[in-house]
This record gives C-alpha cells, sequence and structure tokens, in this order.
C-alpha cells in the first residue's frame, strides 16, 4: 500500500506512538491548510483555504479503513490513531465517518491534532466528538497575536476559536479535550506569546474554556520563519507552574524537547517510501527517524543518501539539531 493516507508512526512527545493519517493525499502536495503559522515545521502554505470547497485530493473515509485495515496489525505497540498531516483535519467534511468506520476495525484510541480553525461550525464540532482526544491549538488570548502568529485565511477569528472550544464541552457527547499551548520567542521581538501579559490572558481565556487538558511546548523543529526562537525550558517551567497554580498539575503536561523514547517496534513493506513519508509530514533528525520507524543506523544511512543524491529531500539546521525536509 502506497503511505500517502497512513503514513506510519510517529513518536509524539505527548501521544507516546501514534499511527497518523493525512486526510489530502494529493500527489506533490507537501502543506494544506487555512493557517500559515510562523512556526509551522512544514513550511509556508502557498495558498490559504478559505473553505472546504477549494481543496482537491480529499481522501474519502473508504480509503482511510481500508489503509488502517492493511497498516496497524504492523505495529505492535500502538498508542493512538491520529489525524494530522499536512492539512487541517477538520477541513474533510469526512473526519466524523472516517473514525466511526476505524472504530469497527481497531480498538486503538483515535486522537485528532486540530489547528482550532473550523470549531465554530457544528458539522465540525460533531466529527470531532466521534474521537476519544481531540488537541486543539490555542496560540493566545489576544487577536492581534493570534493572527500574528497563525497567519489564519480570511474570515477565521479567534473570537469564533475560542467559542467553539466552549461549545464542544458543553456537548452531550463530545472528545476529551485538550488545548495546545504552543509558546514562542523571536529574535524581533514581535510576535511573541509567552510574556506575561500574555501567559495572563492565556490562562484567563482557557479558564471560560475549561477544558480537561492543558499543554505547554515550544518549538523544537526548524520553523517555517527564520526569526522564530524556542522559549527556554527555564521560562516553560516557570509558565508551566503558573498554570498548575490555576487549573492543577493533574491538568497541566508540561512537554519538554529531548526526552527519551523507545524504538519503533514494526513492520515493512517498503522502508524507503516509508522514510521519505515521515519526513514528508515532518523534518527529523536521523535519530528520530531511526526511532520512529524502528530502522537501523546502517539500514537507514544509504535510503537517506540516495534520498538526499534524487534531491528528494535537504538538510536544514537549527538550535536543535540537523534536520532532514522533504522538498
Amino acid at each position: 500500500m502506497k503511505s500517502r493516507i497512513i503514513y506510519g508512526p510517529i513518536l509524539s512527545r505527548r501521544l507516546g506512538r501514534s499511527l497518523g493519517i493525512d486526510v489530502i493525499r494529493k500527489p506533490g502536495v507537501k502543506k494544506n491548510c487555512n493557517f500559515d503559522c510562523v512556526y509551522c515545521q512544514l513550511g509556508h502554505v502557498g495558498t490559504k483555504i478559505s473553505y472546504k470547497g477549494e481543496i482537491e485530493g480529499l481522501v474519502t473515509p473508504g480509503e482511510v479503513v481500508e489503509g488502517i485495515r492493511s497498516y496497524h496489525r504492523n505495529i505492535e505497540d500502538l498508542d493512538y490513531i491520529t489525524f494530522s498531516g499536512t492539512c487541517e483535519p477538520t477541513l474533510n467534511p469526512g473526519l466524523g465517518e472516517m473514525i466511526r468506520g476505524i472504530r469497527k476495525i481497531s480498538e486503538h484510541p483515535i486522537c485528532v491534532l486540530t489547528n482550532s480553525s473550523l470549531v465554530s461550525f457544528e458539522h465540525v464540532r460533531l466529527n470531532l466528538a466521534e474521537a476519544d482526544l481531540v488537541v486543539a491549538t490555542l496560540v493566545s488570548g489576544y487577536e492581534e497575536t493570534f493572527e500574528s502568529i497563525n497567519r489564519p485565511a480570511a474570515g477565521i477569528g479567534l473570537e469564533s476559536i475560542i467559542n467553539g472550544l466552549k461549545a464542544i464541552m458543553c456537548m452531550e457527547k463530545r472528545p476529551r479535550l485538550g488545548i495546545e499551548v504552543m509558546l514562542l520567542d523571536s529574535s524581533t521581538g514581535y510576535p511573541v506569546n509567552s510574556t506575561d501579559r500574555e501567559i495572563a490572558r492565556l490562562i484567563e481565556v482557557i479558564k471560560t474554556i475549561d477544558p480537561d487538558e492543558i499543554e505547554i511546548l515550544t518549538v523544537s523543529r526548524p520553523p517555517a520563519e527564520d526569526f522564530v526562537l524556542p522559549v527556554p525550558d527555564v521560562r516553560l517551567k516557570e509558565i508551566a507552574r503558573r498554570f498548575d497554580e490555576e487549573f492543577g498539575r493533574d491538568r497541566v503536561k508540561l512537554v519538554l524537547q529531548g526526552l527519551k523514547k523507545k524504538s519503533s517496534s514494526m513492520k515493512h513493506d517498503n522502508v524507503e517510501e516509508e522514510v521519505y513519508d515521515l519526513i514528508l509530514r515532518r523534518p527529523c533528525t536521523f535519530s528520530q527517524i531511526g526511532a520512529s520507524l524502528g530502522i537501523r543506523d546502517e539500514e537507514l544511512n544509504p535510503i537517506i543518501e540516495k534520498l538526499m543524491f534524487s534531491n528528494s529531500i535537504v538538510t536544514i539546521g537549527s538550535k536543535s539539531g540537523r534536520y532532514y525536509r522533504a522538498i
């Protein structure tokens, strides 16, 4: 099976081992979204999507279910089946049907990672309600900061996002809701959402949403904009303590870089394709690729060399290491 829909195991700092699903599989499309976030690991969006009719190559529920049926048994230690990838998952109107179909063939919990852009729509919330866990991004409680960091398509506003997240928590049938607070610094001084003023406003807004959990993290892979910097661990821990005081330690997760993870245990149909698909979905270091796919260094080296020689991937540097990114 070509792994353009089901793209293999990802070692997540917060979800453990996750089997990813991309809701768009158009060949050659590396990123398709309604945000153009300054911190995005996939680089810039050429044209931001403003509504579902603009998307070409939507994956169908049948394709997803068949992909899971063929693939997920290859992985012995799977924690989640996760909708993420190169596109905002809620842009696909078949998301709820996909989740229901997966439940018929797999007992693994299902997570949706969303940028929160469309949660103001009832049909989107109903789709998300089919999942076990929804992790929704919220970078600021101020409209100006939100727009500067997420750079949304026209018509997407912070107030509607906040109201949509509140509505999820009020649903009779709902997923567990996590708010992902992606914090960043900037070499130019703007945009920054890790100041005391920003954190106070975020806490105020998140209190009104009252989610099940809150994840505090910062940039770990090379971002779309060179001026974006990760928040130092010392500051992250300080911010996490403030959230602990407001929400309780049980609800707050501090996600730090450099946490060691066990290697994957999986069977491979086409190792080279799986390596490329992993890099296509997110820039990775050599060690991250090996750990995610359970590949030994001596097996991975010639694959990386071949992909480099064919100009399929390039190397990019960052403070956290040397990464490979798909061209």
